[in-house]
């Protein structure tokens, strides 16, 4: 089985080497690209696995990246911040990254967050049908679980495996509220206390796709989907 790709962009030389250095010693293929502009041009020749991004690199600044890659691609995005500001975080989660991390991180914490961001892309994936499989319907909108496709009056949305997954957790439970942290554990595969705005954020781009009414706040403990 050839090894997981990943792309790095990030301008520090010693961050860059290093972290290369790490995810090779862990068996990812690497490319790195010290700017926004190398790195698209990287993207769209290597078609890698996974985009790290540091949001502060020249040319192309990692947000721009990653909604340039999110236009073009459902690849996985994790995006690399030099501090927790909450700017940096959710404009990087509302430009299509499906989780963050902040430096310095420990690179057993990396190597997880970047396993588990790819283990929810390959199960949210879509696969080959099953003529059993139930499409579940709440109003106008469709969802295939074993084809992994959602329609909204009849047009089918451009999901990412990682809103994929979230939305198939509220249909599997409509009606219910789902804390934040359950959707931690069971949609980003969390085992640990995780940063709750990387829920709302993706809460926020499901709804602009599947409809703001679809999806209500429970202030205090959740979200749930109307039944």
């Amino acid at each position: 089985m050839a090894a997981t790709h990943v792309l790095f962009v990030e301008d520090d030389d010693v961050i860059r080497e290093a972290t290369t250095l790490a995810l090779e010693r862990d068996g990812f293929q690497v490319t790195a690209a010290p700017d926004g502009v190398s790195g698209l041009d990287s993207f769209r020749s290597r078609q890698p696995d996974l985009a790290l991004l540091d949001v502060m690199v020249p040319g192309l600044d990692g947000v721009s990246l990653c909604r340039r890659i999110r236009d073009e691609s459902t690849v996985p995005v994790i995006m690399v911040s030099a501090r927790a500001d909450a700017i940096d975080v959710v404009l990087g989660l509302e430009a299509g990254a499906d989780d963050y991390v902040t430096k310095p991180f420990d690179g057993a914490v990396l190597v997880a967050r970047i396993r588990a961001v790819l283990r929810r892309f390959r199960t949210a994936s879509p696969r080959e049908k099953d003529d059993g499989g139930a499409v579940l319907s709440f109003g106008d909108i469709a969802i295939d679980p074993e084809g992994m496709e959602v329609t909204r009056d009849g047009r089918r949305l451009a999901l990412t495996p990682t809103e994929m997954r979230l939305l198939l957790e509220f249909a599997a439970a409509p009606g219910t509220v789902l804390s934040r942290d359950r959707l931690l554990a069971r949609v980003w595969d969390y085992a640990w206390g995780g940063d709750t705005r990387v829920v709302d954020v993706h809460v926020q781009r499901l709804r602009t796709k599947i409809g703001q009414d679809r999806l209500e706040t429970v202030r205090g403990f959740g979200y749930k989907l109307r039944a």
